[in-house]
């Protein structure tokens, strides 16, 4: 586990957030977080706007940070250069702990209903449970996937909706692309999938996955791993990914050979400015589309194999 980090932090207005979240998610391989928000919130609805905020992205402190932030700073250049009217800072550098970066964000995640019956409350918080709740306690650490990001809550309430529409007695086989924190692999599982595999290229976010199933008892009931999607050879009735648009459109034809006749596949991470990307990406694909469904700048698509077996 790294426990040194180098933080890059950006000043932005938030009308372009998203766009230098994506950035800096692409630039790092990590996720990012955002801060200057005030949140004292049951629901993300509740959250105020804010006029600017300030995205952290984080570096292994071994890595030189030289390219990676001369690559930035052409990017805020030429962002700022597109939109005179705003004023995008200058991207600092910093060094962190693990320790500190854990601790620090906290404040901002608070249980968090979605969906029908999910409820998602942090380790270090309480909640009240109503009738018919499936609960999933969680500390994502470094690991993306707390459920108040639009991307997660979009696969959680089409992975919902999936689950609804299969056929009683049915117990569904899922692959998890980009597991994170686990927290969709842990979903599935409350709402009944059977086999379930998290795969992330990430052996740290693994390691937190595998942590965050420990701690809601389903460690013997959720396969995690590094596989990369390319090597398996294991199919599935669900599939959810939720990582990035161009990946997406790269992985197309691996993702389609690994969903069953019937199955469903459930695409998140993506812009909205990129749906025409991956639907372009995805045409060539046997499958057929079914619906975007969106949240704020994000969108995810559902998409049905309906070959024979």
């Amino acid at each position: 586990m790294i426990d040194s980090w180098l933080e890059i932090a950006c000043d932005v207005p938030e009308e372009h957030s998203d766009v230098v979240a994506e950035f800096l998610t692409q630039l790092s391989g990590n996720g990012v977080c955002v801060d200057n928000l005030c949140v004292d919130a049951f629901s993300p609805s509740e959250i105020p706007d804010s006029v600017r905020v300030v995205i952290k992205a984080y570096l292994p402190a071994a890595e030189d940070p030289a390219p990676k932030m001369l690559e930035l700073n052409t990017f805020i250049s030429e962002l700022s250069s597109r939109h005179p009217a705003y004023d995008f800072g200058q991207p600092v550098l910093s060094a962190v702990s693990a320790e500190d970066w854990s601790s620090s964000w906290k404040v901002h995640f608070k249980p968090l209903r979605v969906g029908k019956h999910l409820l998602i409350v942090p380790t270090w918080e309480e909640a009240t449970q109503l009738p018919g709740d499936l609960v999933i306690r969680i500390d994502p650490g470094m690991a993306f996937g707390t459920g108040g990001h639009e991307t997660t809550r979009l696969c959680l309430e089409l992975l919902e909706l999936v689950m609804e529409d299969s056929p009683l007695l049915t117990i569904p086989s899922l692959l998890d692309l980009g597991t994170g924190s686990g927290i969709l692999a842990m979903a599935a599982n409350l709402l009944g999938a059977g086999r379930i595999l998290a795969l992330d290229i990430d052996p740290d976010a693994v390691e937190v996955a595998r942590d965050n199933l420990a701690l809601n008892n389903m460690s013997d009931l959720v396969e995690c791993g590094t596989t990369p999607l390319e090597a398996l050879t294991e199919c599935f009735d669900i599939i959810l990914a939720n990582i990035l648009a161009e990946e997406l459109v790269r992985l197309a034809p691996f993702l389609t050979e690994r969903l069953h006749p019937g199955g469903a596949l459930i695409l998140s991470g993506i812009l909205a400015e990129k749906e025409g990307l991956v639907r372009q990406g995805f045409n060539s694909q046997p499958l057929k589309y079914c619906r975007t469904v969106c949240d704020g700048e994000w969108v995810a698509l559902l998409y049905r194999n309906d070959s024979k077996p």
